[in-house]
């Protein structure tokens, strides 16, 4: 499994890239999987269903299942939440795992930047930083693409994917 992250200011089109850039990595046929790291509280359960009262009960753990998927919640009921690091064997393996967030994390990422938020670049500050992907065109030597050339997204997304076990040792060596 390669690991590659997606990095950028709130509003900047992560999440509308990843939309049009994993249909295309699959029909290149590829596996896909994301994760994505929550500012807030969040909860993916309807209020008043069966795996939501279970969870309102005090369960730790409520697995729903059925013939379409299964999903996996785990309350964290006051411990600290989990690493980077240690969210990321927890994932099933694919041949691409694309990480939305965790911008202090030092897997590859490629910077998403749109110039309408009014914020700056990160790239100068964040040395995981492999490429960018904005509306402008910025100044430097990094991979550049164009936010909306997805093709060319997707490929500086494979090339500059890495092993998630390269991934798991540059962090625990915090380098």
């Amino acid at each position: 499994m390669r690991v590659i992250g997606l990095s950028g200011w709130s509003g900047a089109g992560k999440t509308t890239l990843l939309g049009r850039v994993i249909p295309y990595l699959i029909a290149e046929g590829l596996t896909v999987s994301t994760i994505k790291h929550a500012h807030s509280n969040f909860d993916l359960d309807v209020p008043g269903k069966d795996s939501w009262i279970h969870r309102q009960a005090g369960a730790t753990e409520v697995l729903i299942s059925s013939g379409r998927r299964w999903a996996l919640m785990h309350e964290l009921r006051g411990a600290p939440e989990l690493s980077f690091t240690e969210l990321l064997p927890k994932m099933a393996r694919v041949d691409l795992l694309i990480v939305e967030g965790f911008k202090a994390g030092l897997h590859p990422k490629i910077e998403v930047h749109r110039a309408a938020n009014g914020k700056p670049l990160m790239f100068q500050d964040d040395a995981a930083i492999v490429g960018i992907a904005a509306d402008i065109s910025p100044a430097t030597a990094l991979p550049y693409a164009h936010l909306d050339d997805t093709p060319a997204i997707a490929q500086m997304m494979r090339v500059s994917a890495v092993r998630i076990e390269d991934v798991l040792a540059h962090e625990a060596a915090g380098a």
